[in-house]
């Protein structure tokens, strides 16, 4: 692993800055305390990270969990009472992960995971504009359309204009401008700026911006538009920001209610992450799903102890980490390293971070999870990849993560169905000489009922005097329903003057009595015809 820490390095000290505000924030809008955030980022990173199969993926608190937390924080009663759901929920994950429950994620089509990724660069752009232009925007962290707050994605943007705080708004601007410069060109010049990371350099000029700035009428930044780590005075209010689980309430079934949502939520999303990381890995690599679970829950298990809360893997924090470089595990790793030094050594310098610089970062990770190209590629492949695609945006930007992956998936669902209506059969059409039509249809390796309009609609169009051609010699399966529908076809054709011929590898028969009789069917089975 350390063969790559000239990659993983720096690309650590990028997921790091990622990491800082998201961990912050998910806390807040999970109305858990500050450091409860940290404390799930720094076991994302280190033990999650250590003990997963994958490479590049990131794991740390979700946004996409923030809205049960808070739900479940006030009817359990308590955060301590909360923690034992927690845990609990880590122990599922890894019964899960035993029963290799991991497959599940291989199920996902290609077009809906990577409308995910760009439904997430999206939501992520139109979520940090607030930030990014100093507009106090506590649902900044809260990736759901219907906010916390009451207000919603675009009602909060229609209120950044009003709220344009000049000083945060100037940073902002100017820590972009330098990221697209070192990204674009800088890093195509010289090594050097390869080795030096963008985000690293737009951090010290924000923390020296606010410095040199606190004394301004005009562009001194507020604490509000600032980092705000959790500051303890010594090492027992060090201590005193880890809480523990109250197991008494283990008792309460509403706890393992709570514990199961947890469980299934943070492994579906988990699941959706990696296969989503895979995706854009360079050196596609694959990671073991099942593994993945069973890390999962162990870090589930070690932060509720601790007074963390729920992990999973996240996009977001995978995709800058794939997006800097990184190249093994020890990115992940390092970056939660870097969360439990900085908390403990230098959370005031932390606190001099304007969020508006940590908004361009991740500006710019969701312009890269959403290029403009991305969606010109998927348009060109058609609408059996498109509308999946274009309908898992849709969902994510105006719902949330998992309804508009369930969206995506419930209408891939349904191109796969309209694919195998269509493409049952092929149907060949030519004239014989001796006037009647000749018409023949040839079906597909594997006919279902899904099949039964498509093949239906043509036997019931065949015209008069036809000689009709049936072949079902490359067919290896064939339901019963569609041997019913042949069996009326049969019986019509002799009154429309249609003559048959059945063509399969039991041999060629004209104008057959029974189709049942020839295929020797018992209902409602699937028939293997090779």
């Amino acid at each position: 692993m350390f063969k790559t820490i000239k990659s993983d390095l720096p690309a650590s000290i990028v997921v790091f800055f990622v990491a800082l505000p998201l961990c912050l924030g998910i806390a807040l809008a999970s109305g858990a305390p500050l450091f409860s955030g940290v404390i799930a980022g720094v076991i994302g990173g280190v033990v999650v990270g250590a003990l997963s199969g994958s490479k590049l993926g990131v794991s740390g608190p979700a946004a996409g969990l923030a809205a049960i937390v808070l739900t479940a924080i006030g009817t359990l009663g308590g955060y301590e009472n909360f923690l034992v759901a927690v845990v609990l929920g880590g122990v599922i994950q890894i019964i899960l992960g035993v029963l290799k429950a991991g497959i599940i994620g291989y199920y996902f089509p290609s077009s809906v995971i990577k409308g995910m990724l760009t439904g997430i660069g999206i939501i992520i752009i139109l979520k940090q504009i607030p930030n990014f232009f100093g507009y106090d925007e506590a649902s900044a962290w809260d990736l759901e359309f219907f906010e916390i707050d009451g207000g919603n994605t675009f009602s909060e943007l229609f209120s950044v204009l009003g709220n344009i705080h000049p000083g945060a708004a100037v940073i902002g601007v100017i820590s972009l401008m330098l990221l697209i410069l070192w990204d674009k060109i800088l890093t195509k010049k010289s090594k050097v700026f390869e080795i030096i990371q963008g985000p690293f350099v737009v951090v010290i000029l924000g923390i020296l911006f606010y410095t040199f700035t606190q004394g301004s009428n005009l562009f001194a930044i507020g604490d509000a538009h600032m980092v705000n780590v959790p500051v303890p005075d010594d090492i027992n209010s060090f201590i005193g920001q880890f809480s523990f689980p109250n197991f008494s309430a283990i008792s309460n079934p509403e706890v393992w209610i709570v514990a199961f949502t947890l469980a299934l939520v943070a492994s579906l999303e988990t699941l959706l992450s990696v296969e989503a990381s895979d995706k854009i890995d360079p050196n596609k690599n694959v990671t073991p799903t099942n593994r993945e679970l069973l890390a999962q829950g162990t870090g589930n298990i070690l932060s509720g102890l601790i007074g963390g809360l729920p992990i999973t893997q996240v996009i977001v924090r995978s995709s800058a980490n794939i997006q800097s470089g990184g190249k093994s595990k020890m990115s992940t790793i390092i970056h939660g390293l870097l969360l439990l030094i900085s908390v403990v050594l230098v959370p005031a310098l932390l606190n001099k971070i304007p969020l508006s610089v940590l908004a361009a970062i991740l500006l710019l990770v969701g312009y890269k999870l959403a290029k403009p190209s991305l969606f010109k590629k998927m348009y060109a492949l058609g609408w059996k990849q498109s509308v999946p695609f274009f309908s898992t945006i849709v969902g994510i930007v105006f719902t949330d993560l998992l309804v508009g992956i369930a969206l995506g998936l419930l209408v891939g669902i349904v191109v796969i169905l309209l694919k195998s209506y269509q493409n049952s059969h092929f149907l060949h059409i030519e004239d014989n000489s001796n006037g009647k039509h000749r018409i023949k249809m040839t079906l597909a390796e594997e006919v279902t009922f899904f099949n039964k309009g498509a093949i239906l609609k043509e036997l019931d169009s065949l015209p008069r005097d036809t000689y009709f051609e049936f072949d079902v010699t490359k067919t290896r399966y064939l339901d019963y329903d569609i041997i019913e529908i042949l069996e009326d076809f049969a019986f019509k054709a002799k009154e429309k003057n249609i003559d048959i011929k059945l063509i399969s590898k039991r041999g060629v028969v004209e104008n057959p009595a029974s189709f049942i009789e020839f295929f020797k069917l018992r209902p409602k089975s699937k028939i293997s015809l090779s």
